[in-house]
This record gives structure tokens, C-alpha cells and sequence, in this order.
């Protein structure tokens, strides 16, 4: 019977007796590694025209947190989260990671302030699969997410799905900042450019707290509106003063 051609060896392993394995794996991890690394620059988009989702300004580099990590400041309500797909804001943000801080720790600051979840969310499962996209250097220089004014069903939700929707090492990464006083622990004002509606909404909170949990004491101002039992009862009053008259 011909012998084969073809070579091939065997290793076995006697783990039992304690033989440390990792020399004989090193060099199958190393064409893991290898097949997992990315190259940055095939996520850059140099034919499309992003000029669009620029002028909205809701995904913006900016200055940098006390640990050193550069700034991306995420506005949710300047996202027009009904005429943009979840493709094109997957290949906006690689694109602008890429191009703009391709390498380095960065961190987020994602403003909540004011978002409508119809018109501003593009939704949980997208968000989770852009994230789970992303090339693995980039989740590791990711070193945090602040989530400014989350507000009750933010936190429902991640409180009660996060884990199963998110990524564990993304899960733990995320901060929630109910306040801005609390953000400037981390990073130095004037390093985020905070708009206007956001600091007047965290007033709103600051004067109101409930507000955090979906209840707005005295919304229309109420307390402000005559009494409407006084009103009826100086009504009632003349109207018997006429009678006993006539």
C-alpha cells in the first residue's frame, strides 16, 4: 500500500502532568491575533459625502477628560434619527474615529438632554450593532461612556436589558451623569462644549429633582390658578344674597 504524500504531525498534550501548553499554541493564537487585527484606514469613506452629518454637529471631537482621553461629544438631539439608516451612522462614526483619532484612548460624552425617542433615538439594537462592529482596538481604546441626564426609561432599560444587549466590557464602561457639576469630576470645563438647552435643562432638574424620575410637580403651574372652590363659593354666596333680596 503506497504511503501518503502528504506529512502531518500530532502533539499530544499530558496536562495532567502539568506540561505548560502555551509554546505549542503560541503560534496558532498568533494567526488569531493576526486574523483578527484591523487596518483602520479600510473603515475611511474618502467617496462618500458625509458634509451632511457634519453641519449637525452631534458627533463632534473635542478636548480631552482628566485621564487624558480624547473627547467625542455626542448631542442626541441634534440626531435626525428618522432620515438617517442605521448603515450610513455606522459608517459616519468609523469614518470619523478613523480619520480623526486613529489612535490613542478616547472616551464619550453622550448628551440626553431633551431627546425625543422618535425623532433622535436610532434605537438599542442599532447602537449594539455598530458598537459590535467596531474593530477590537478601537473597543479597547474606548475607556468610557458619560451618559449626561439619562432620565427614568434610560435607565430602566439598561438597568433591566444592558447586560443582555450590550457588550459586558461596554456595559461597565458606562457612566451616568445626572448632573453636569458631576461631570466636570472627570473632565475640566471647557474641555466639551456644553449647548445652551442642555444647561438650562440640567437648571430644570437642579430646581426640580422628580423631574429625574418622569414626575413634574406642578407642570402648568397650577399652584399659580385661583382656587376654584373660592371662586364657586363667592358665587354661591351672592347668588343666595339675590335671592333673599328679591
Amino acid at each position: 500500500m503506497a504511503a501518503s504524500s502528504d506529512e502531518f504531525s500530532v502533539v499530544v498534550l499530558a496536562s495532567d502532568l502539568g506540561i505548560d501548553a502555551r509554546p505549542f499554541l503560541s503560534h496558532q493564537e498568533g494567526e488569531e491575533e493576526q486574523e483578527n487585527w484591523h487596518d483602520c484606514s479600510q473603515y475611511l469613506s474618502p467617496d462618500e459625502d458625509f458634509s451632511d452629518l457634519d453641519l449637525l454637529q452631534f458627533f463632534r471631537l473635542q478636548g480631552s477628560d482628566k485621564h487624558g482621553s480624547r473627547i467625542y461629544r455626542i448631542v442626541g438631539k441634534y440626531f435626525p434619527a428618522p432620515v438617517v439608516s442605521g448603515e450610513r451612522l455606522k459608517k459616519y462614526i468609523f469614518h470619523k474615529i478613523c480619520s480623526e483619532l486613529s489612535e490613542g484612548p478616547f472616551c464619550i460624552v453622550y448628551l440626553h438632554s431633551a431627546v425625543q425617542k422618535e425623532d433622535n433615538s436610532p434605537g438599542i439594537t442599532i447602537l449594539r450593532w455598530i458598537y459590535e462592529e467596531l474593530p477590537s482596538d478601537i473597543k479597547d481604546r474606548l475607556q468610557a461612556l458619560y451618559f449626561v441626564h439619562p432620565g427614568l426609561r434610560s435607565r430602566l432599560v439598561f438597568a433591566t436589558l444592558g447586560r443582555l444587549f450590550l457588550s459586558g466590557d461596554l456595559y461597565w464602561k458606562i457612566k451616568y451623569v445626572s448632573r453636569l457639576q458631576y461631570l466636570w469630576d472627570d473632565i475640566k470645563k471647557g474641555e466639551v462644549e456644553i449647548p445652551d438647552f442642555v444647561k438650562e435643562h440640567d437648571d430644570v432638574l437642579e430646581h426640580r429633582p422628580l423631574t429625574d424620575y418622569g414626575i413634574e410637580p406642578d407642570s402648568l403651574h397650577l399652584s399659580e390658578v385661583p382656587s376654584t372652590a373660592y371662586s364657586f363659593g363667592r358665587y354661591e354666596e351672592r347668588w343666595q344674597s339675590r335671592e333673599y333680596m328679591s
